[in-house]
């Protein structure tokens, strides 16, 4: 049987090591606070982020992270990206040798303007052939409801990536490998940067058309990015790109989105943080996101918007006439 250890207790670490147990693998969970642990294993459920979800007899939890690492053969990293490295260097010594470190986040680190993968390389020590990713239009609470999904698991080594596909491929849930790791990574973390962005504009009341523009133009600049960064364009317009864009600016399940339009209708960032009980990652990746656009001299101009708003404070009309009043470009550059 395969061993799998998840590292995370929130809704999509739950969710994920639902999928995991469903597959017929034997999941352990790792979480910090003991009365949430402890639901877990004697109420089988998850009430601080997934309430009223039964969690499979495959699943148990513990507080001891070295309890979890052990003998893992996947080792399913679901924290808030900016707090990788950190826990990551803290987990290291317990890992099972020649264990796959999957990421489940979807962010650049700030600082570093570094991916998730790269965090994990340098701090485990560990090669690319040891690194995966699952991404795509995954929102927790329809996985956890065991509604019809489908998913990227990529790794460098293609191998690799087909073991992870038949660990965690259920009736419910399909996965596809890719190789590409960069435009996979860079599909999810800058989704969340566009989806606030159409949060906002509804929040401004705004219409369909400027949102299916935000969205259409989120992703042409995605594609730059992602280019400049060796990516494979085709990546894009799958479910790594297209797929997690749409479903991450469409649902009000979103994160992103939801943060958006409290912003987009006049609230601080204090007080959307403060209402706000999950992390929207694109909060702070957006910053590192504009960092590594700047570094590879991408214009990134509905990045750029979102950072302003969120943290340089500018209101979003402003910020919209603005960006609106940009020269006139050919579609395709």
């Amino acid at each position: 049987m395969t061993r799998c250890a998840v590292f995370g207790t929130g809704s999509w670490g739950t969710a994920f090591a639902m999928v995991l147990a469903d597959a017929g693998c034997e999941v352990t969970m790792w979480g910090r606070r003991a009365p949430l642990v402890e639901a877990l294993n004697t109420g089988r459920t998850n009430p601080d982020y997934l309430p009223g979800v039964e969690l499979p007899m495959g699943v148990r939890a513990t507080t001891d992270p070295a309890e979890a690492a052990r003998d893992a053969d996947f080792t399913v990293l679901a924290v808030p990206s900016q707090t990788l490295r950190a826990n990551l260097t803290e987990w290291e010594p317990l890992l099972a040798p020649g264990t796959v470190l999957v990421s489940l986040m979807k962010g650049v680190e700030l600082g570093t303007a570094k991916r998730m993968s790269e965090v994990i390389e340098e701090v485990a020590k560990v090669g690319p052939e040891q690194v995966a990713v699952l991404t795509g239009p995954n929102l927790a609470k329809e996985i956890a409801a065991r509604q019809p999904a489908a998913a990227v698991v990529a790794c460098r080594d293609e191998s690799v990536a087909r073991r992870l596909q038949a660990a965690c491929h259920t009736a419910y849930f399909r996965p596809y490998t890719n190789t590409d790791v960069v435009g996979c990574e860079l599909g999810g973390a800058v989704k969340n940067v566009i989806a606030l962005a159409v949060g906002i504009a509804d929040g401004m009341g705004l219409g369909d058309n400027a949102k299916a523009s935000l969205i259409t133009r989120g992703l042409a600049e995605t594609t730059r990015l992602g280019l400049a960064m060796g990516a494979d364009a085709h990546t894009f317009a799958g479910l790594a790109g297209m797929g997690d864009l749409v479903a991450t600016c469409a649902s009000p399940l979103s994160r992103n989105r939801t943060f958006g339009a409290g912003l987009g209708r006049g609230m601080t960032l204090e007080e959307t943080i403060a209402v706000t009980k999950q992390t929207a990652e694109g909060v702070k990746s957006c910053e590192s996101v504009l960092d590594l656009a700047r570094r590879h001299h991408v214009d990134m101009p509905i990045t750029e918007t979102v950072v302003g708003i969120v943290h340089e404070g500018k209101p979003p009309m402003v910020a919209l006439k603005e960006l609106m009043s940009r020269s006139a470009k050919p579609e395709r550059h």
